[in-house]
C-alpha cells in the first residue's frame, strides 16, 4: 500500500480517536437514543387520547421501538399515517353536539295531522284546522288536549270537553253552508209541517171537532 493512502488512513483514525471527537460522538448517540425512547412515549400518549383500546397504545409505542435508532423518524411517520384522525375528547364533543342539535329539532312542534310547525301557543293549526290545545275555563289558560286537570289552577276535566271552548269553526248541524229547519221556519209561521204544533184556539181542532 502507498504510504500516501496509509497516512490518510492513519490521519481519519488519529482523528476519530482524540478524546474531543469520542466524546461528541458518544453525546450524539446518546441524543439519538433519547429522541427515540421519547418518540415512542409520545405515540404511546397520542394514542391514549385517540382511543378507549387499552392494547393500541402500547402497540403504537412498540410500533416506533422496533425501528432502530437510526430509523425511527420512519416509524414516527407511519404511525401518523394509520393513527385516528379524531381524539376522543373531540368525538364525545362532536356526539354531544349533534345531540344537542337532534334535540333542538325535535322540540319544534308539528302538527300531527299536516305536520307544518306551530306555535306552542296556537289552538288550532291554521293549516289543516287541527285542534293543538284547548283553554281552562277556570283560569283561562292553554292546557293540552290529554292533560287530565289543568297544570295551572288544578282543574279537574271530566270526560267530557269541558275546557273546550266553542269555536266559529266548528261544524253546525245539518248541511254545511245551508239553515237548518229550525232556523228556516221561526215558530208560530203558517209554513212547514204542521206536526208538533199546537192549534190556535177557537178552531175546530181545538175545540175536538173534525172538519
Amino acid at each position: 500500500m502507498p504510504k500516501e493512502i496509509t497516512g490518510i488512513f492513519d490521519s481519519i483514525g488519529g482523528f476519530f480517536g482524540s478524546p474531543v471527537v469520542q466524546l461528541g460522538m458518544r453525546a450524539a448517540a446518546l441524543y439519538i437514543a433519547v429522541l427515540w425512547l421519547a418518540a415512542a412515549y409520545w405515540a404511546f400518549r397520542d394514542m391514549q387520547l385517540r382511543t378507549a383500546n387499552p392494547l393500541l397504545p402500547y402497540f403504537a409505542a412498540s410500533l416506533i421501538i422496533l425501528f432502530t435508532p437510526i430509523l425511527f423518524p420512519f416509524g414516527v411517520l407511519a404511525y401518523r399515517v394509520v393513527r385516528p384522525q379524531e381524539k376522543v375528547g373531540e368525538v364525545y364533543e362532536r356526539t354531544l353536539a349533534e345531540e344537542a342539535l337532534l334535540a333542538e329539532v325535535e322540540a319544534v312542534r308539528a302538527c300531527s295531522t299536516c305536520g307544518r310547525r306551530v306555535n306552542d301557543e296556537w289552538i288550532v293549526c291554521p293549516t289543516c284546522r287541527t285542534r293543538l290545545n284547548r283553554v281552562c275555563p277556570n283560569c283561562s289558560r292553554l292546557v293540552g288536549l290529554d292533560w287530565a286537570l289543568c297544570a295551572w289552577c288544578g282543574r279537574e276535566f271530566g270526560t267530557t270537553q269541558a275546557a273546550v271552548e266553542p269555536s266559529a269553526y266548528a261544524p253546525r248541524p245539518g248541511r254545511p253552508g245551508r239553515p237548518t229547519r229550525e232556523a228556516a221556519v221561526p215558530p208560530g209561521s203558517g209554513g212547514g209541517t204542521t206536526a208538533g204544533r199546537v192549534p190556535p184556539s177557537g178552531s175546530p181542532a181545538a175545540d175536538g171537532v173534525d172538519a
